[in-house]
C-alpha cells in the first residue's frame, strides 16, 4: 500500500486503456478510451498524437482549474506501460499521480471499483503499467464490463467478449456508466481519490436503472 500522506491523493495524469484502430472503437476492452474521450470533451481538452509518448495526449484545466493531462496509449494494450512511462518521465510526475481507467470483466456492467493500489490481475494493460512503473501503488478505476454470458472456459470466448461491442440493450447503461466515470474523476480531482472511493465504490447503476420507474 502507498505510504500515508498528509493530504488526499489527487491525480494529475488520467489514462484510459484501450487498443488503437477503428475496429476496436467502442468495444468493451476500449471503454477506458471512451472515458478519456468523454473527459476531454467535457473539459474542452484537445487530444493529439505525440510520437514521443506513443499516444494521444492532451493538457488543459480540469473542472477545478488544476492542470491536468489526459492520455490514450496507442501501443496496443499489452505495451501500454511504455507510453505511460514516457509521459511520466517527460512531465516528471510520480506513479501515484496517475489515475488509470480500464475495463474489468470480473465486475458486472454498472459497477465501478476505485482503488489507490493493487495487483494488475489478469489485465494485460495493467500488467504492462506495473512492469514499466515498477510499482503497483497508483490509483485505478475499474469499469465493469461483465463476463461472457455463456463462459465455457476457453480463452477465445473471453477474447471475443472483451473485443466485442456492447449489446444494444446495454448501451443506455454504458452511457450512464460513462457519465458516472466523469463524476468520479471530478471528485478525485476536487476532493481526492479516497473521498471518491467512499462515495462510489458501492454504486450499482444496473440496480438503480431497474428501480427507476
Amino acid at each position: 500500500m502507498p505510504a500515508a500522506s498528509s493530504g488526499p491523493v489527487v491525480p494529475q495524469l488520467i489514462i484510459g486503456l484501450g487498443n488503437p484502430g477503428s475496429k476496436y472503437d467502442h468495444t468493451r476492452h476500449n471503454i477506458g478510451f471512451d472515458a478519456i474521450d468523454r473527459l476531454a470533451s467535457g473539459w474542452s481538452v484537445s487530444l493529439s498524437e505525440e510520437r514521443k509518448f506513443q499516444g494521444l495526449v492532451g493538457s488543459g484545466r480540469g473542472p477545478h482549474g488544476d492542470k491536468i493531462h489526459l492520455l490514450k496509449p496507442l501501443t496496443f494494450m499489452n505495451r501500454s506501460g511504455q507510453s505511460v512511462r514516457a509521459v511520466l518521465d517527460w512531465y516528471k510526475l510520480p506513479p501515484e499521480s496517475v489515475l488509470v481507467i480500464y475495463d474489468d470483466m470480473d465486475l458486472p456492467l454498472g459497477k465501478l471499483r476505485l482503488r489507490l493500489s493493487g495487483s494488475a490481475g489478469s489485465h494485460n494493460g495493467m500488467k504492462s503499467l506495473v512492469a514499466h512503473l515498477g510499482t503497483q501503488n497508483f490509483p485505478r478505476l475499474r469499469i465493469g464490463i461483465g463476463a461472457p454470458k455463456t463462459p465455457s472456459g476457453h480463452d477465445k470466448d473471453t477474447v471475443s467478449h472483451v473485443l466485442g461491442q456492447f449489446a444494444a440493450e446495454e448501451k443506455p447503461l454504458v452511457t450512464a456508466v460513462l457519465n458516472i466515470v466523469t463524476e468520479v474523476t471530478e471528485v478525485c480531482l476536487g476532493r481526492g481519490v479516497e473521498m471518491a472511493m467512499n462515495r462510489y465504490n458501492n454504486l450499482n447503476l444496473a440496480e438503480t436503472a431497474k428501480s427507476t420507474p
